[in-house]
C-alpha cells in the first residue's frame, strides 16, 4: 500500500505519539509498504527519509502538558502539496481533533481515512469549542482507533461514534536484548530505581516520588534514584530534603539505547504519574527490558499491568503508599523477579508484530469499504449516469 501518516506533534521533541508514528512507519516499510510521514519539525532537525516536515511548530499548553503544534494557512498549503504528491491508498491521522496538521489534512483529504486517538481527556474546553468546526470533516473518517479504553471513552464522550482499541506498540526484542550497564546496576545494600519523564511536568509524578523518598531512605539508606528526562535539576529539586537530593542522580535526556539499558539495569522502575495518561508505553518498554515495574494505579496503567499481575501498583498521589510498596519490593528480590517475569510475558501482547497487523486490518477494511461504496449503484438515475446497469 501507499500509506500516508500524519503526526500532529513536532519531531523536534520526543513523545509517545511521535515514537508510535516512527515505529509504525518503520515496521510498515520493513514489510514492503510505501510510507510517508508528515510532521512538524524545525529546519535543523535531522529527519528520517520517510518524514516530510510541515514546518516549525509552536509550543501550546494542551491536556496538562506542553505540545508543539503547527497550524495556519502556510502549513495548510504544505499539507495539500504532501497529499497531492502522495496519492495515498489510505491516510492515517493521529489525534484528528487536536488543532494541528492532522485537522488540516482531514479537511483537505479524500479517500479512505483512518484516525488514531491517543488522548485520555474526559472534559476538554478545546474539544468542545473546536468540535462544531471540524464535525463535517470528522464524518470522513472511515476507521477509528483508540490506543486504550480511556482514549476510546474520550472518543465516545467528545467526538461521538466508537473506536476499535488497538494499543501502542513496542519493539519488545530491542528492550529484551538491551545490555545492562554496571553503573546502573544495584547491589543488595545500594539498590537502584529509575524515573523517566519530563521532570518539570507535575503529572509525570516526580514530586510524588520525591515526597515518598524520605521514608524509603530510612529503610534503605543506600538507595540510588536514577532520574532520566528533560528538565533543570536545580529548579526541580528546590525545597527537597538534603538526603533526597543526595540520593538522586540526574542523567538528563537519554538516547533510546541508553533508555533500554537503564530499564534493564535497575531493580525497580517507578512510574508515579498522576493522570492524563491514556496508555503507558513506558511501562511496556520497562516490562520488555525485564524491569520490575511499580506504577500508580491510574486506570491506563492498571490495564497495562493487568490489574497488578504484571507489575506492582500503589494508590495514586499517595507518597506513603508508594514508599511502603517500594520498600517491600526492594526487600524481596524474589517478588521483583516474579513481577519482572510476568511483565516480560505480558509485554509480548504489545509487540509491533501483533499491533501493526491489527492496524493493517483496519486499513484494508476502510479501503475495501471505500471501493465498495464507489462501485455500489445508488439508484436507477445513478446507474444511468454511469452508463447503464452493470
Amino acid at each position: 500500500m501507499r500509506i500516508g501518516i500524519v503526526c500532529p506533534y513536532s519531531f523536534d521533541v520526543p513523545g509517545g505519539v511521535q515514537f508510535h508514528v516512527r515505529d509504525l512507519a518503520e515496521h510498515l516499510i520493513a514489510q514492503g509498504h510505501e510510507v510517508s510521514v508528515l510532521a512538524p519539525a524545525d529546519s535543523e532537525t535531522e529527519l528520517p527519509d520517510y518524514v516530510t516536515s510541515a514546518g516549525r511548530a509552536t509550543a501550546v499548553r494542551y491536556n496538562g502538558s506542553v505540545a508543539r503544534l503547527n497550524f495556519g494557512p502556510v502549513t495548510a498549503a504544505k499539507v495539500n502539496r504532501w497529499l497531492d504528491a502522495g496519492q495515498f491508498d489510505v491516510l492515517h491521522l493521529h489525534e484528528p481533533v487536536t488543532p494541528s496538521i492532522s485537522v488540516l489534512a482531514l479537511m483537505a483529504a479524500e479517500g479512505p481515512i483512518v484516525a488514531t486517538f491517543h488522548t485520555s481527556m474526559l472534559r476538554s474546553r478545546t474539544m468542545q469549542t473546536a468540535y462544531p468546526i471540524i464535525r463535517p470533516s470528522l464524518e470522513k473518517i472511515s476507521g477509528r482507533i483508540a490506543v486504550s479504553e480511556d482514549a476510546r471513552r474520550t472518543v465516545t464522550t467528545h467526538v461521538g461514534g466508537d473506536a476499535v482499541v488497538i494499543p501502542n506498540g513496542v519493539y519488545v526484542d530491542r528492550f529484551a536484548s538491551a545490555p545492562r550497564r554496571s553503573a546502573w546496576i544495584g547491589t543488595p545494600t545500594s539498590p537502584t530505581i529509575a524515573f523517566l519523564g519530563r521532570m518539570g511536568e507535575p503529572r509525570k509524578g516526580l514530586p510524588v516520588l520525591a515526597a515518598a523518598l524520605p521514608e524509603v531512605l530510612r529503610s534503605v539508606p543506600g538507595l540510588r534514584v536514577l532520574v532520566a528526562g528533560p528538565g533543570d535539576p536545580e529548579e526541580v529539586t528546590e525545597g527537597w530534603p538534603r538526603e533526597v537530593r543526595a540520593a538522586c542522580e540526574f542523567l538528563g535526556s537519554v538516547s533510546d539505547d541508553d533508555k533500554a539499558s537503564l530499564l534493564a539495569s535497575v531493580d525497580v522502575y517507578v512510574a508515579p504519574n498522576t493522570g492524563g495518561e491514556s496508555f503507558g508505553i513506558i511501562l511496556i518498554e520497562a516490562m520488555s527490558a525485564g524491569a520490575c515495574v511499580l506504577a500508580s494505579d491510574i486506570s491506563a496503567f492498571s490495564r497495562v499491568l493487568d490489574g497488578g499481575t504484571a507489575g506492582a501498583m500503589f494508590a495514586n498521589e499517595h507518597p506513603d503508599d508508594l514508599a511502603r510498596t517500594l520498600v517491600d519490593l526492594l526487600r524481596r528480590p524474589e517478588r521483583r523477579a516474579e513481577l519482572a517475569a510476568a511483565g516480560q510475558h505480558r509485554a509480548r501482547l504489545f509487540d509491533w508484530s501483533v499491533v501493526a497487523d491489527e492496524i493493517l486490518a483496519v486499513y484494508e477494511t476502510v479501503i475495501e469499504g471505500r471501493a465498495a461504496a464507489d462501485w455500489q449503484p445508488q439508484g436507477r438515475w445513478n446507474r444511468f449516469l454511469r452508463g447503464g446497469a452493470r
